[in-house]
């Protein structure tokens, strides 16, 4: 079935390098990482050559500031759970936005019911949190900020490096969920200023079921899982070898191609902006184009639901998305567009258009087309719209 995927934020298709890396070292049938004979100490090497490569990625001081996890949401709880826990006696006070993945949103939910209280800032008309609003809502029992760098659902980067200076020089910690930035956007965790940040292998064309968490040393943060001490004593149980080889792969191969990756994912982009007033009217584009990833595009389709736009264009082999895949299945309007002022019913209207290395403009035009038809026999059976030509 060809199939024009263009819903790479839920998940991109393994590179072929990625592939041939993990094949190879299913078949060289490799030993456990932890242990002592030659086979293990093999593996070890292996996993710590990953490790270095994907502290390169961000531009860790070391190799040792890597915690592999198994996903964004292991790295997400590990930090926000792990750093409270760790640094309670400080303070019970955590800062956040109301834009936030699930993953941060439930962790902080979680946290609170353990006593600790939660602050969590709206974002402005433009989806960026304000650095001032960061400032002025950190008090003495302040111990924790999460913010993440780019939003899901939005495409839309926050304004990390100035909020990180602000964490720095209050001496609060501050962990950035960059799930969806890193291996699409340079990320540094130095110049950003944060002491904990979560990614996803998947995000850059690596196995999905691995990840990383960013630890700068000297950070204070309590492991989630007890037990062995492989990962420096931070995470417990054996590593997925297989898939970390495949992570670190895929980390290469994201700091090789970087900056030709940008400029191709930002070019699709410019061509679907400028495209979609041809095909489609009366609509909203909730990415803020000027401060977004170059790979994702949010807009709203006034008088219609998203969903139903979503399923007809599934039928003709046209694949996005309407929300997080991790928010699949409810049927509430997204917390963050509602959190950028639009309507419920506007918010409803949602498509979700996110691409990857692979697309073309061919592809877009095909989504183009196909949209155009999906609109027009959505709106000819919805009474809202009739509704609204009726009143003109």
């Amino acid at each position: 079935m060809n199939i024009v995927n263009l819903d790479h934020i839920s998940s991109n298709p393994l590179l072929s390098e990625v592939k041939e890396a993990m094949i190879d070292a299913i078949q060289n049938d490799l030993h456990n990482p932890s242990s002592q004979h030659k086979a293990g100490e093999h593996a070890a090497g292996l996993l710590e050559s990953a490790r270095e490569t994907c502290s390169q990625l961000i531009n860790a001081s070391s190799a040792r500031e890597i915690v592999f996890t198994s996903g964004g949401t292991e790295s997400v709880n590990h930090a926000l759970k792990g750093a409270a826990l760790a640094n309670g006696n400080k303070g019970n006070h955590i800062i956040t936005t109301n834009i936030e993945h699930n993953s941060v949103i439930r962790s902080l939910k979680r946290l609170s019911s353990q006593g600790f209280q939660i602050t969590s800032l709206p974002v402005d008309k433009t989806g960026r949190v304000l650095p001032k609003d960061i400032s002025n809502a950190i008090t003495d029992k302040t111990i924790l900020i999460s913010v993440m760098h780019s939003n899901n659902e939005t495409g839309i980067v926050q304004p990390i490096e100035e909020i990180g200076k602000i964490a720095r020089e209050k001496k609060v910690l501050f962990h950035t969920d960059a799930v969806d930035s890193v291996g699409v956007l340079p990320v540094d965790v130095k110049s950003l200023n944060v002491d904990l940040l979560s990614f996803s292998s998947n995000t850059f064309y690596g196995p999905t079921g691995v990840g990383g968490l960013y630890i700068r040393k000297g950070a204070r943060v309590f492991p989630l899982l007890d037990g062995g001490v492989q990962e420096n004593n931070k995470r417990a149980g054996t590593q997925n070898l297989i898939g970390i080889i495949g992570m670190g792969k895929a980390a290469e191969q994201a700091i090789v191609h970087m900056d030709k990756r940008m400029q191709h994912l930002q070019e699709l982009k410019n061509y679907l902006v400028e495209q979609l007033p041809s095909y489609v009217d009366e609509y909203l584009v909730n990415t803020n184009l000027k401060h977004s990833l170059p790979n994702l595009l949010n807009i709203s389709l006034k008088y219609i639901e998203g969903e139903s736009v979503m399923l007809m264009l599934d039928d003709e082999n046209v694949a996005v998305s309407t929300k997080s895949a991790c928010a699949t299945g409810s049927l509430r309007a997204s917390h963050v567009l509602l959190s950028l002022g639009l309507s419920h019913a506007d918010a409803q209207g949602t498509l979700v258009i996110s691409w990857g290395i692979d697309n073309t403009k061919d592809d877009m035009n095909k989504l183009l087309s196909a949209l155009k038809n999906v609109v027009a026999t959505l709106r000819h059976m919805s009474p809202l719209y009739k509704k609204q030509k009726v009143k003109i």
